[in-house]
């Protein structure tokens, strides 16, 4: 492979999906490569989930863990992975996010150390959940961080991820999620940066057929950056859920870019983003549903709801199809609104000040994603997540 410096950024509008995250004046190589940091107390998005199997990282420093005696699960560094089970390891590793893809992942091949491996073998069920903590403490530099799931046939697991920040600096990320046939993987992901840094990222899945995915991703801190988030239905009866939250204040800017990608028949998909902006802050979803030559009976939905929280916050709402088959249903729906001054009016005129009527009304466009899970420690964290932050973008 070509090194990662000889590969060229994006240029802003200049190649598709890029037309709204500028890297004008932003140069890779200025992020010289972390070393090993040390984890330290830092307010996480959300807490420990009981009973839960952890793994810390601070930098490019992780810690190794006890080798498996037997056959089993396996939860463990993936650079210790490479070392103890390579050949296991070899045959999923960057098979799904291909290290030619972009700069950023060209260069996470190429520097990425620690990560984390999550392997459940047939037929196996993780009791409890698991949660890698991401800690970037050295200002200034860039944390690469590798992330593979693999469930085998008729596998179930639960995989909490969170990235965190002392010291602004660059977090590029690349996470594979392999779910077997009749597999079961809930993985839920969280960044709360230092709003000074970037985050770059590609988080893609692969789902077998009978297999089911259930995805959250929130997005709460960063200055700037762009996350791609895939999930493929590669086997008939394949089920992929897609849940987003982003709140940004101030001048941050996320931008995500999802697709929904049907390429077997009988295949179910849903994908619902929200976010709330305050400030001059910015964001950008873009959705894609893409449904491959032969794959009928596709049942497909993507919506982007918005809720502006000043005159000057701005978002940008792109849901697109991408239709090869002829007996589908594909649909989608997207929102960008202030809130409605009715609402207010009518809890005004019920008491209620300003401040606590619009939190309401904020609460309660919330409360409808967060009703997208049963109850549970998921909902829990999920609206404790949102609620905390939801405060801090509010003032």
């Amino acid at each position: 492979m070509a090194s990662w410096e000889t590969v060229e950024l994006p240029q802003f509008k200049g190649v598709t999906g890029w037309e709204f995250t500028e890297l004008k004046g932003f140069e890779l190589t200025a992020y010289p490569t972390a070393t090993a940091g040390e984890f330290t107390d830092v307010e996480p998005v959300f807490d420990e989930p009981e009973g839960a199997v952890v793994l810390r990282q601070a930098d490019h420093g992780y810690e190794r863990v006890d080798s498996a005696v037997s056959e089993g699960p396996l939860v463990m560094p993936l650079s210790q992975a490479v070392e103890e089970y390579g050949e296991l390891v070899d045959r999923h590793l960057g098979k799904i996010v291909t290290a030619d893809e972009n700069a950023f992942v060209a260069r996470n091949a190429s520097e990425w150390e620690g990560g984390a491996f999550v392997y459940v073998p047939r037929n196996t069920k993780l009791d409890a959940p698991v949660l890698l903590d991401v800690l970037q403490s050295q200002e200034g530099t860039a944390l690469n961080w590798r992330v593979l799931v693999v469930l085998e046939e008729g596998a179930e697991a639960e995989v909490w991820e969170q990235y965190l920040s002392t010291a602004p600096g660059l977090v590029n990320l690349v996470v594979e999620l392999v779910v077997g046939e009749n597999a079961r993987l809930r993985f839920v992901s969280a960044q709360e940066l230092d709003e000074s840094s970037f985050v770059f990222g590609t988080q893609r899945a692969r789902v077998a057929r009978d297999g089911k995915l259930d995805l959250v991703v929130l997005g709460f801190g960063s200055g700037n950056g762009k996350i791609f988030q895939n999930t493929i239905l590669d086997g008939e009866g394949a089920e992929g859920k897609v849940t987003g939250a982003y709140a940004t204040r101030g001048r941050q800017h996320l931008d995500f870019d999802t697709t929904q990608e049907h390429a077997a028949a009988n295949c179910n998909s849903d994908l619902a983003f929200r976010g709330i902006l305050g400030g001059r802050s910015s964001a950008v979803w873009r959705g894609m549903i893409k449904v491959d030559p032969g794959a009928q009976q596709t049942d497909a939905f993507q919506e982007s709801r918005n809720l502006l929280l000043s005159k000057k916050a701005h978002a940008d709402a792109i849901p697109g199809l991408e239709i090869l088959a002829d007996d589908v249903r594909c649909t989608h729906a997207a929102a960008i609104a202030q809130i409605d001054p009715e609402q207010l009016f009518y809890l005004r005129a019920r008491g209620l000040d300003q401040e606590v009527a619009s939190r309401l009304v904020v609460e309660g466009f919330l409360a409808e994603l967060v009703e997208r899970f049963e109850e549970g420690p998921v909902r829990e964290a999920l609206s404790a997540a949102l609620e905390r932050r939801l405060a801090d973008v509010l003032g």
